[in-house]
């Protein structure tokens, strides 16, 4: 199994996982004109994808659902919540997924969690492939104890670390903002990113990448600080980009 993002932050998300012949695009935030200029660094076409799975509504999540969607028959799989909102559009092959489900798509079972986050019924992933374990936490304010439970053990971890809360509270946003950012339906703080990976095992982590880190009330020396306590994470620290994401990473 492997990994890459095509881009992670407020403009738009999307990640994939490959195992075999099994291509995944774990959400499309981007245009699917965005989308398939961010394949073409990894060789690979909108064509390729077997499924896309969606973990909420918000726009940087779902920009390109639809139209990949309609326009290439692809499957795609998501909460009741997520699949209720309106600005999806039509999608033409839809699987309704729950928290506490293992799908099987291809050649991967994939785990549905349950997160808290500020929309209709957001999830995230655990995909199990060639005994390997990719964790996938973005888009929530809080980790609750047993979903901490459940994203130990893992092989690779992808991680929100969205924002700093001093430079979050000395921003821009207006209050209501900062409150949500900060709040318990909001985003993972570097701190509680930082406490996850105190609380995990992380004896078999080949990759700890962290994402959905915020431009305007984060930057990469506020993160690098925030686990800088942590020696056993911290050598394996890599950070995705808004633009660029990053290429492949095998778990082998």
């Amino acid at each position: 199994m492997q990994f890459a993002s095509l881009g992670s932050g407020s403009e738009g998300n999307a990640t994939l996982i490959q195992s075999g012949e099994t291509l995944l695009l774990l959400d499309c935030g981007f245009s699917l004109k965005g989308l398939s200029e961010r394949l073409k660094r990894l060789a690979l076409t909108p064509a390729d994808i077997t499924a896309v799975l969606v973990t909420h509504e918000h726009a940087d999540h779902i920009r390109g659902v639809g139209p990949l969607t309609r326009k290439y028959g692809t499957a795609a799989y998501m909460s009741a919540g997520t699949a209720s909102a309106k600005t999806l559009g039509k999608i033409p092959h839809t699987t309704v997924i729950a928290a506490g489900e293992i799908l099987k798509i291809g050649s991967v079972d994939i785990e549905v969690h349950s997160v808290p986050h500020d929309a209709r019924e957001p999830t995230q992933f655990i995909f199990n492939a060639c005994g390997r374990r990719l964790g996938v936490l973005t888009d929530l304010g809080s980790i609750p104890d047993e979903l901490a439970q459940r994203y130990s053990d893992l092989d690779a971890l992808l991680l929100e670390a969205n924002h700093d809360p001093e430079m979050l509270a000395r921003g821009s946003y207006p209050a209501s903002l900062k409150q949500r950012v900060g709040g318990y339906w909001g985003h993972l703080s570097n701190q509680q990113s930082a406490q996850l990976i105190e609380q995990i095992n992380v004896g078999r982590l080949q990759h700890l990448v962290l994402a959905h880190i915020s431009q305007k009330n984060n930057s990469q020396a506020h993160v690098m600080a925030a686990f800088a306590g942590l020696p056993a994470a911290y050598h394996l620290l890599q950070l995705a980009d808004q633009n660029t994401g990053f290429d492949w990473l095998p778990i082998t």
